[in-house]
């Protein structure tokens, strides 16, 4: 977490003017000590319970005033310049409903790893439509950033889901004027470990979103039929790779 927290108040150092909301939900480790640490750096700190991230990230959407909107993950961190970056990329493009760039996936150290599923996500960079989010999920959610009109009109996260909620409001958000990416470097880092939802619920993650493109596009679309066979690509490859990690030889 002080990675993540720190990662955030750096961009406010770079010239971003920065309302940082930490929600927790009513933790009972040491994460409010760390958080405390940083003292009126943090504009607002609210620690209650919730049902769940997308239940806490909905409550900071309420609470915050800026133009744009996002949420990271207190796992994950952005990379120095990244908010600077896409404020000023927003203003070119201003009618955009959200923005997103590069995130590499790393381990606790900070090593980049699962490297061949993020050029995976990347290849379809260049070919970025409605059409094709609708395909697949190519978007890593701590590397993007939401207008705040796009967010009033889109409305609010889907509490009920559990494992893809972020795809899911990508989809609602894109009806409102679309998204643009950032070329590299990387905007932020998505942090995985074995206990990460995309770790564990992989398989109800891209039901959920095969579910969410299935409403979006509609069910006789060929958006559905491409879902469909790249869920099931996906479930078989991230089968194997939770296979491999389960009986790997301790060292």
């Amino acid at each position: 977490m002080k990675r993540c927290i720190e990662s955030v108040l750096q961009q406010r150092e770079e010239g971003v003017n920065l309302e940082y909301i930490i929600m927790d939900g009513g933790s009972s480790d040491q994460s409010l000590k760390i958080v405390e640490s940083f003292g009126a750096s943090i504009n607002q700190v609210v620690s209650e319970k919730d049902r769940g991230p997308a239940s806490a990230i909905n409550k900071g959407f309420r609470i915050a005033r800026g133009q744009c909107v996002g949420w990271l993950n207190a796992d994950d961190f952005y990379y120095p310049g990244a908010l600077k970056r896409i404020r000023d990329a927003f203003l070119r493009y201003p009618d955009k409903a959200l923005c997103f760039g590069h995130c590499p996936i790393v381990n606790e150290e900070e090593v980049e790893i699962r490297k061949g599923i993020t050029r995976f996500k990347e290849a379809f960079y260049p070919v970025s439509s409605r059409f094709t989010i609708q395909c697949i999920n190519y978007i890593s959610q701590p590397a993007t950033m939401f207008r705040r009109d796009a967010v009033l009109k889109a409305g609010l996260l889907r509490e009920d889901l559990k494992a893809a909620w972020d795809y899911e409001y990508i989809l609602r958000l894109w009806r409102q004027g679309g998204a643009f990416c950032l070329p590299n470097p990387p905007l932020a880092a998505f942090r995985w470990h074995g206990g990460s939802i995309s770790g564990r619920h992989f398989k109800l993650q891209f039901k959920e979103e095969y579910d969410a493109a299935l409403a979006d596009a509609g069910r006789f679309t060929p958006q559905a039929l491409i879902h469909w066979l790249v869920r099931w690509g996906i479930v078989g490859a991230y089968s194997v790779m939770a296979h491999q990690r389960k009986n790997k030889s301790p060292l």
